[in-house]
C-alpha cells in the first residue's frame, strides 16, 4: 500500500486500544511503530500493509492472523492475542474488534473535512453509490466502498478506510429489519441523505410496504446539522418519508421523479444501445444528455444523485459532463458479447440481488434491448427471496411484466420460481429447475447468434453462476 491512512498511535488513539505484540522481548516494542494504507477484513483480499480486523462473523478472524501477516499485513486489530499469532508482530488488543472498527470509523469521521451523502432504498443503492462515485469525481476526491459494504461492518469498515483529505464520502446502508439503518446513519453523519425509492422487499420481516418505508426513513435520524434530505417524489410514501425528515431535523428537502412538481424531473427518457439519453427539467432548467448506464429505472437513480451533488455544493454542470462516462457496476446491467451458436449473442448481467421492483425493472430493461434479426430476448430468473407469505403471488405477477417486454424464453430456477412457470404462456417456457446450477449447460446449449440474454434473481438463488459461466466466453465488453 503506498501512502499511510493510519498510524499505530493514531489507531491506538481512537480505539482505546493497546499496542503490543505477542512474544518477544519485553524492552523491544519496535512492533508498535507501524503504519498502514487500508483495512481488511479478509486475508483473501488483504494488500500488504493493510491492517486486519479480526471479526467474529461466521468464522472467528482470529484464527486467521497467521494468514494475514503472511500476506503482508502491517498490524492486526485484535481482541486476543491466540497463541499461534506470529510472535513479534503488531497487535492492537480491543476489548471488541467491531466496536474498534466503529471507533475507526468515527475517528475516520472527525478528522475529514469533505461532505458525505448516504444511500438506502429498496432498490437501487450500489447503482446510484456508483453513479455518485462518478459524477462528483471532476469535483474533488471521492471515496466509496468498491463493493455494497451496508450493514453493520461494511458501513464502519467504508468510513474507517476513508482518507483524510477526501473531498466527498459515499455510503450504501441497507437493512433487512427495523432499527438496522439508525446506528448506521448516526456513524456517518451524511451531509446529503438519499431514499432512492420504497418497495416490496424483505417482506419477510415486515407486515407492510409502509413500514418498511418507516424502516428506510431511519436514514434522515443521522444527518448532519444542515443536512438535506433527497426523496423519490413519484413513490407512495413520499409524505410519510418527508415527515419523518422533518422530525429528524433536516434542514431541507429535495425531490427526484417523473411527476410535475418534482425538484429534479424526469421528462423523456430514450434507450441508446448500451446507454441511454436524459430530458430532464433540473431547477427549473431544461436540459437533455447522455449517460452512460442503461435503462428507464436508471434515469431515477441519476436524478437522485444529481439532486444529492446539489445540495452538497458540488457544481452540477461537470457531474452531468461526467454521466455520458458511467458504466454499470458488476451484476447491474453490465453487457457483454459472448460466443453463441453461429455467431454473438449479448449478455445483460444483471445477476446482483433481486426483490419485485429491481426484477421489473430488469425485464424492462431487457424489453427495450436491441435484438439483432432473427434474435430472441432471453430471461434467466432466479427465485426472489425475504417476500413473506406474498412470495408466491409476487413470483407469478412476473409474468406480465416478461410478456409486455416481448420475452421469448424465460429459463426460471428455484421453489418459488415455479409459481410464474406456472403463470407462462407455455410457449414462452424455455426449461424450470430446482437450483440454477442445474440450468447452466441448458442455458449455453440455448443461446444462438443474435440472442439477447439477461440473467437476474436473489443472490442466494445462485443464479450468478449462470452469468459467471456465460462471461466464461466474453468475446469483447460492451462499452457501457
Amino acid at each position: 500500500m503506498t501512502g499511510s491512512l493510519w498510524t499505530a498511535y493514531e489507531a491506538a488513539a481512537a480505539t482505546g486500544g493497546a499496542l503490543c505484540a505477542r512474544g518477544g522481548e519485553d524492552d523491544n516494542w519496535a512492533a508498535e511503530e507501524w503504519s498502514a494504507g487500508g483495512i481488511s477484513i479478509d486475508t483473501r483480499n488483504l494488500k500488504p500493509g493493510e491492517i486486519f480486523v479480526a471479526l467474529r462473523d461466521a468464522r472467528d478472524g482470529h484464527e486467521f492472523l497467521k494468514s494475514a501477516f503472511d500476506a503482508g499485513a502491517a498490524a492486526a486489530l485484535v481482541a486476543r492475542a491466540p497463541e499461534d499469532a506470529p510472535e513479534g508482530a503488531p497487535l492492537l488488543v480491543v476489548n471488541d474488534t467491531l466496536e474498534g472498527l466503529r471507533d475507526l470509523a468515527i475517528a475516520a469521521r472527525m478528522r475529514n473535512f469533505g461532505k458525505r451523502i448516504a444511500v438506502t432504498g429498496s432498490v437501487g443503492k450500489t447503482s446510484t453509490k456508483e453513479i455518485l462515485r462518478g459524477i462528483l469525481s471532476p469535483a474533488g476526491a471521492v471515496h466509496a466502498a468498491d463493493k455494497s459494504f451496508n450493514n453493520h461492518w461494511g458501513v464502519p469498515l467504508t468510513l474507517a478506510r476513508m482518507p483524510m483529505h477526501a473531498d466527498y464520502g459515499v455510503f450504501e446502508i441497507g437493512m433487512n429489519h427495523a432499527g438496522e439503518i439508525t446506528p448506521l446513519a448516526a456513524l456517518v453523519r451524511p451531509h446529503a441523505a438519499i431514499v432512492t425509492t420504497v418497495a416490496a422487499a424483505h417482506l419477510e420481516f415486515f407486515k407492510s410496504i409502509e413500514e418498511i418505508a418507516e424502516a428506510k426513513s431511519e436514514i434522515f435520524s443521522g444527518l448532519a446539522n444542515g443536512g438535506i434530505a433527497v426523496l423519490p417524489f413519484d413513490n407512495p410514501h413520499y409524505e410519510l418519508l418527508k415527515k419523518r425528515a422533518e422530525q429528524a431535523g433536516s434542514a431541507g428537502f429535495v425531490s427526484f421523479g417523473e411527476k410535475p412538481g418534482a425538484d429534479f424531473q424526469l421528462l423523456d427518457y430514450t434507450a441508446t444501445g448500451a446507454g441511454g439519453r436524459i430530458k430532464a427539467k433540473i431547477k427549473n432548467q431544461t436540459q437533455t444528455f447522455d449517460v452512460g448506464i442503461p435503462g428507464r429505472h436508471q434515469a431515477g437513480n441519476i436524478l437522485a444523485a444529481l439532486a444529492a451533488v446539489d445540495a452538497v455544493g458540488a457544481p452540477l454542470e461537470p457531474a452531468i459532463a461526467a454521466l455520458s462516462t458511467l458504466t454499470p457496476a458488476e451484476g447491474r446491467g453490465a453487457r457483454a458479447t459472448i460466443k453463441a451458436d453461429r455467431g454473438e449473442a449479448t449478455l445483460i448481467d444483471e445477476s446482483y440481488n433481486a426483490n419485485p421492483a429491481s426484477m421489473a425493472a430488469a425485464i424492462s430493461l431487457l424489453g427495450a434491448a436491441q435484438v439483432a434479426p432473427g434474435g430472441r430476448r432471453i430471461a434467466v430468473l432466479g427465485q426472489m427471496l425475504e417476500l413473506g407469505p406474498d412470495g408466491p403471488s409476487l413470483h407469478a405477477a412476473l409474468a406480465d411484466a416478461l410478456v409486455a417486454a416481448r420475452v421469448d424464453r424465460v429459463y426460471a430456477a428455484g421453489e418459488l420460481m415455479r409459481h410464474l412457470w406456472d403463470a407462462l404462456p407455455p410457449e414462452m417456457r424455455g426449461l424450470y429447475a430446482d437450483n440454477a446450477v442445474a440450468l447452466v449447460g441448458p442455458v449455453q446449449v440455448e443461446i444462438a447468434a443474435g440472442d439477447v440474454v439477461m440473467v437476474k434473481g436473489s443472490n442466494a438463488s445462485q443464479v450468478s453462476a449462470i452469468a459467471r459461466a456465460l462471461q466464461e466466453t466474453v468475446l469483447e465488453e460492451s462499452k457501457v
